[in-house]
């Protein structure tokens, strides 16, 4: 029973095989050499993967928490290579999360943009839906009556 619930928090804790599969294989064809990967070798780059995520994470945990914060940031995470001896790292890290950043900044301002036009357009219909209808009413009172 122990080695089934063993083998079920290894599933779900199992990365992509897919992603695995393409990272390892796009990593290998920068040879120009087209090298076929056997399952027990992924199998490996994958745990292997997942532990050094789990060392990682547990480190810029602890850094966290001697911060007296409960959210792990990306500087925990850069100071936690540091601290587990991957400093070398840090540049290509620090390259990839200024990219992402300046992704989503773009991302943000153009969704508040999207936003902002959106409820000016909206705000342009009510007036002019408001506008519209009380001509109509206007038209239809013409004999002062209050009937059509």
């Amino acid at each position: 029973m122990e080695s089934e619930n063993q083998k079920v928090i290894s599933e779900a804790e199992e990365l992509p095989r897919t992603i695995v599969r393409r990272v390892v294989k796009e990593k290998l064809s920068h040879d120009g050499d087209d090298m076929s990967v056997h399952k027990d070798a992924l199998l490996a780059f994958s745990e292997s993967a997942r532990i050094f995520i789990h060392y990682l994470s547990a480190t810029a945990n602890d850094i966290c928490k001697e911060s007296k914060r409960q959210t792990i940031n990306a500087d925990d995470v850069l100071t936690a290579l540091q601290e587990i001896e991957f400093s070398h790292f840090l540049g290509p890290l620090k390259a990839s999360l200024h990219e992402f950043r300046q992704k989503n900044a773009g991302k943000k301002a153009g969704a508040a943009k999207e936003k902002e036009e959106k409820k000016k357009r909206k705000l342009e219909e009510l007036s002019h839906d408001n506008g519209g209808g009380e001509r109509v009413e206007n038209e239809d009172n013409q004999d002062g009556t209050g009937h059509a």
